[in-house]
């Protein structure tokens, strides 16, 4: 389910307890294909009440350990420094999207038709955007 390495990164950062959270996340992700929090609360496999799991995991999705420059920046790194050796051509991509009423700057690394999100923020304007904004709020981010 997990690689090895990004569990081993990731142990770093949660307890046993949320490790096991985010395990179970994953594998009902990839069994469900919906990111709806009832919907994920009504599989996930812990003696308690519906009610008492969606908590759980707004709970846990909600932790400041889950933050992209704690734990994903560093899993990113590992992954191309694995992935794509030196000399290799890796594409960054730096995409606009909307996704229902929000607008979503986004920052991927492409390589071999793959592309791995490096860093996304919502914008607070609806509908379009100026990009050049945009992009100066995310470099003003990091």
């Amino acid at each position: 389910m997990l690689p090895i390495f990004y569990q081993a990164h990731l142990q770093k950062y949660l307890s046993q307890s949320q490790l096991i959270t985010l395990k179970l996340l994953v594998w009902l992700l990839q069994n469900q294909k919906q990111v709806k929090i009832e919907r994920l609360a009504a599989t996930l496999p812990l003696p308690i009440q519906q009610n008492s799991r969606r908590r759980h995991i707004q709970r846990f999705l909600s932790l400041k350990r889950l933050s992209v420059v704690l734990l994903w920046f560093p899993l990113i790194q590992q992954i191309i420094s694995r992935q794509i050796g030196k000399g290799k051509q890796l594409i960054v991509a730096l995409d606009k999207t909307q996704w229902k009423e929000k607008n979503i700057l986004m920052v991927s690394a492409i390589y071999q038709k793959r592309a791995l999100p490096i860093f996304w923020i919502l914008l607070a304007k609806k509908g379009s955007s100026d990009r050049r904004r945009a992009t100066n709020r995310l470099a003003t981010c990091n």
